[in-house]
């Protein structure tokens, strides 16, 4: 390792110890209210379902009671929470069709003793058809999480849904049950592709469902420092979106990557890496930038 190299590295544990310390002496507060936020981006390959996770293990490490509802057939938060899902488990897609309530389907995760997860199964994957001939099929899930809150001895005070990259009846179901959408926005090419037809989708459900609905929170994820392009696509999407995109970035990190196939975080698969830092870092952030709401809406009020 050359003297440049050697330099750069002590550099950079320097920057993770003071990041590490700064996070430690920061007490994140806990929102009055229940956020319901329902992470969503119909491009593929985002880290969806990565930052899903992640940000609710980090807010649950931090003091919150997080609940995480898995919407998406596939099952992968599911899967990183530790929690079964088989076809066979009391899952999401009975609560949506009415068999069962939240509270049947809730299950705690081998991550953290503050997080919870409603699973999906596979049988989510035909729930679309059968929802169609439903009553009020689009209110399903706000049904359900509402009545859950309201009747929970516990207090929750972070509702995760990941969704499935399609809008369909799910996705649907996820935007009318939530309050406000956090987008995981990739720095790479064609990072905003897919973005104006989200944002067209979030205003028609804001117009006909849910108008209490708002874009609130974006985070960039697969940063990396060392390329132009990560940077421009950072500073393009900043413009954009000025009082949404949350300082704290999500690097490319190959811990990161490596997580999902354990079924597990990357808190619990490697709690001192870069990528579980930052996580924590935008989920501090996360918690303030609600605080400033709540205390905003009293003065209001």
């Amino acid at each position: 390792m050359t003297a440049s190299e050697k330099s750069l590295v002590g550099d950079h544990l320097v920057d993770k110890i003071r990041r590490r310390r700064k996070l430690a002496e920061t007490v994140s507060p806990l929102p009055e209210a229940t956020r319901i936020l329902t992470v969503s981006n119909q491009k593929g390959g985002v880290g969806k379902t990565t930052t899903t996770v992640n940000l609710a293990s980090a807010l649950a490490r931090r003091g919150a009671r997080v609940l995480v509802i898995d919407l998406d057939p596939q099952g992968n938060a599911s899967t990183a929470l530790g929690v079964p899902h088989r076809p066979e488990v009391t899952s999401v897609y009975d609560v949506l069709l009415g068999d069962s309530g939240l509270a049947d389907a809730l299950q705690p995760t081998t991550d953290h003793e503050n997080l919870w997860c409603v699973p999906s199964t596979i049988n989510l994957a035909g729930a679309e058809i059968e929802l169609v001939s439903l009553v009020a099929r689009e209110q399903r899930l706000r049904t359900a999480l509402q009545a859950f809150l309201a009747e929970s001895e516990d207090t929750y005070h972070y509702v995760f849904i990941d969704c499935p990259p399609s809008l369909g009846l799910l996705t649907v179901n996820a935007f009318v049950a939530a309050d406000e959408v956090l987008i995981p926005i990739q720095c790479e090419y064609y990072a905003l592709e897919g973005l104006s037809q989200l944002l067209g989708n979030i205003q028609l459900i804001q117009k006909h469902l849910n108008p209490d609905l708002s874009i609130s929170t974006i985070l960039l994820t697969m940063y990396d420092a060392r390329t132009n392009l990560a940077q421009e696509v950072a500073s393009e999407v900043r413009a954009h979106f000025p009082d949404q995109v949350l300082g704290a970035v999500i690097p490319r990190s190959v811990r990161i990557s490596e997580a999902p196939s354990y079924g597990q975080t990357v808190h619990a698969y490697d709690g001192a890496s870069i990528g579980a830092l930052a996580y924590l870092e935008a989920a501090a952030e996360m918690a303030e930038r609600g605080a400033k709401v709540d205390s905003s809406t009293e003065r209001q009020n």
